[in-house]
């Protein structure tokens, strides 16, 4: 017999405490919330008992009789009325928001969905079809942190399953699974890049769209949240939700930072015809945006539904969830997808937000490292440059440029230069610098870096939206042939544009990222939105012949980068600055004026770094034109050393004034005079 109670209003969700378990869910409008209690095997329920109104929307009750492991879900009763947008409806069984674990698998069918016209829809229950809450047991994060700054940081953006799924040099069980992540040969991979950073595709459980399943495709990357708390539990060997936190201090302890990329934008509940689930069922108008004095959601997301942040229990919930990650599992920060959505007000996007504010005065947020994807598809939703100190910021715009500059494109010069110097003509106006951008030349949304080089037209056949999906604007090139081929030439091609996209990535200012399998040469066969694509296509094949080289050369490049300061540098470099100096010359190292800026057959840029602390200079040559330059090198007291350039292997050299730079090549050269010196 269970013994039941009032119970407390807060924390919301469920906690195990002396005899029994506290519940406690948010529900302003019902008439009724009723908490239904399950066996072990999550089918049967053993109890259903009606909760107590609390004050403010809530509903709690306390229960003698159960512990840790109990399953559960909640039903409410109330309007449903499509004018208001209330959608109380009691047959279906409801995932707590708060649920910090779950048992059982979501299986699609039609008694998810209440939506109009009314009938059988509205009346069938759902349970048999939905996973049962569990009250979780979860100790806190006690392992040690590596707070690396953001001037040592490299972000290796990563997919759980993908990244570790096919290497045979990790144990059968635990490839693809998080603990796959944290095998020490995924470690010794890391390290060996240089990686500071792994950011996670999305790691809170997640469902595939209807639309997908019944396709047979899948939601690979998990852009389609079902729990904001829960690990996504495909990843787990054991279900047990704690791998995760296995996971993460194993990362720490080698000093690799984990940064999650969470989906706080929109959910898997979709507009009004999607299924009912959670969110839905508890506060439709209150969690999401709605047209007013309708059940229309407003679809800034381009996902169905949008978050409304201007909720303080939405808020309340994203806040909470955020801390959850940080507290019981260790995250070190996060990546906000479609981030507009979280500065958002009715009158449009505020880097005033509250959702901002309540981050920045946070005492466990706040010291987390926040990056924003900033912009959505709503109005007005291109927020590049615009979200508060201390966030970082997803740079497209370097990403683009880099991209045309080496495509063969003309007029980009200008402003190839500002992302060079670290975008200040987007950051520095709200006093951030360059280590604010973070620069990438790929991610997972769009072509791999092996393909941006071999493929000139999109191929998403296979996602079964008759390549209508993606990005179109990819500025690739396939260097003579479309897609894979047999010819060295060609291959030796490639491989030399792939370089010259991460020379000019990692001897940019700014905080570099690289997708995972960029190293690799990995493709996936020209799809440049493989989201739906578990399978060879996305799987990272570490078996492939050009694997060590690329793998190599990155390392080499953090190497050089992190010898100079200036990559350090939080602060903007201008011609005032008395440690640091950035010039620009031509090929024949005359400084660059306006007619040289803007001349229409300029495909050659020079860059020289000086580091007048501690006696160094870099320079930086690129040249993206078909045919080689002979460039005058700036004059120096001493010799320029090379560094590294993306022509094959050659012997070490130390130019004259003058060097011939080959066609489509990058080059780096350096001179440490203090070290000079002393010799």
């Amino acid at each position: 017999m269970l013994k039941v109670s009032k119970g407390s209003a807060l924390p919301l969700g469920s906690e195990a405490l002396g005899n029994g378990v506290n519940f406690s869910v948010y529900a302003p409008d019902a008439s009724a919330v009723l908490l239904c209690i399950y066996d072990e095997s999550g089918y049967t329920e053993t109890d259903r008992v009606a909760m107590y109104k609390c004050e403010g929307g809530i509903w709690s009750l306390y229960v003698e009789g159960i512990s840790k492991g109990a399953l559960y879900g909640y039903r409410v009763d109330g309007d449903y009325d499509l004018n208001s947008g209330k959608l109380h409806n009691i047959n279906k069984l409801l995932l707590d928001p708060y649920a910090k674990d779950f048992n059982g698998e979501f299986v699609w069918s039609e008694r998810h969905f209440c939506h109009l016209p009314a009938g059988t829809l509205n009346v069938a229950d759902n349970a048999f079809d939905i996973p049962k809450s569990k009250v979780a047991n979860l100790s806190k994060y006690n392992g040690k942190r590596p707070f690396i700054p953001w001037q040592d940081t490299l972000i290796y953006e990563c997919h759980v399953k993908g990244s570790t799924y096919l290497n045979n040099n990790i144990s059968k069980e635990h490839r693809g699974k998080f603990l796959g992540i944290c095998s020490p040969e995924f470690i010794k991979h890391l390290k060996k890049l240089g990686v500071t950073t792994v950011e996670l595709l999305p790691v809170q459980s997640f469902i595939s769209e209807q639309f997908l399943t019944t396709k047979g495709l899948k939601n690979y990357w998990g852009y389609n949240t079902f729990n904001f708390f829960v690990p996504h539990k495909d990843y787990l060997v054991n279900n047990d939700v704690s791998e995760f936190q296995q996971m993460v201090e194993i990362l720490h302890k080698s000093d690799i930072e984990v940064i999650l990329d969470v989906v706080f934008n929109h959910t898997a509940e979709a507009g009004v015809e999607g299924p009912t689930l959670s969110l839905k069922g508890f506060n439709n108008p209150g969690y999401y945006r709605l047209v007013d004095g309708t059940s229309e959601y407003i679809n800034d997301t381009g996902c169905g539904n949008t978050i409304n942040i201007d909720d303080p229990f939405c808020l309340k919930l994203i806040l909470d969830s955020l801390r959850h990650w940080v507290d019981y599992y260790g995250v070190d920060g996060f990546r906000f997808d479609l981030a507009s959505i979280l500065g958002r007000t009715k009158g449009g996007f505020t880097q005033f937000h509250s959702f901002f504010q309540a981050i920045h005065q946070d005492p466990i947020l706040s010291r987390c490292k926040l990056i924003a994807e900033p912009w959505d598809i709503g109005p007005g939703g291109y927020q590049l440059g615009a979200f508060p100190p201390p966030w970082r910021e997803w740079n497209d715009k370097f990403r683009d440029i880099v991209r045309q500059f080496w495509q063969g494109e003309y007029h980009v010069l200008p402003e190839l230069a500002k992302r060079i110097h670290g975008s200040n003509d987007l950051f520095e106006h709200n006093r951030r610098g360059p280590l604010n951008s973070v620069n990438f030349i790929t991610s997972h949304d769009g072509f791999t870096l092996y393909d941006w080089v071999s493929y000139e037209a999109k191929s998403n056949f296979q996602n079964g939206e008759n390549n209508q999906d993606g990005h179109n604007e990819n500025y690739s090139f396939n260097c003579g042939c479309e897609g894979l081929t047999d010819s060295s030439k060609i291959n030796a091609l490639r491989l030399k544009n792939q370089k010259n996209a991460l020379i000019t990535q990692f001897f940019s200012c700014g905080l570099p990222m690289i997708c995972g399998g960029t190293e690799l040469s990995h493709s996936q066969s020209g799809n440049n939105n493989a989201y739906c694509q578990d399978n060879e296509i996305s799987w990272l094949n570490w078996e492939k012949p050009e694997a060590k080289v690329l793998t190599q050369f990155i390392s080499n490049l953090v190497k050089i980068r992190n010898k100079f300061a200036i990559y350090k540098h939080p602060y903007f470099v201008h011609q005032d600055d008395n440690h640091f100096a950035i010039n620009w010359f031509d090929e024949n190292a005359h400084p660059m004026d306006p007619t040289k800026w803007h001349d229409s057959n300029s495909q050659f840029l020079m860059c020289k770094l000086d580091d007048y602390s501690q006696k160094d200079s870099l320079l930086l040559i690129l040249n993206a034109n078909k045919t080689s330059i002979n460039v005058t090198l700036p004059i120096s007291t001493y010799p320029w050393t090379l560094e590294i350039t993306s022509e094959p292997s050659i012997k070490p050299i130390q130019p004259e004034q003058s060097i011939e730079i080959s066609a489509q090549s990058s080059w780096v050269f350096s001179i440490n005079f203090e070290g000079l010196e002393n010799e």
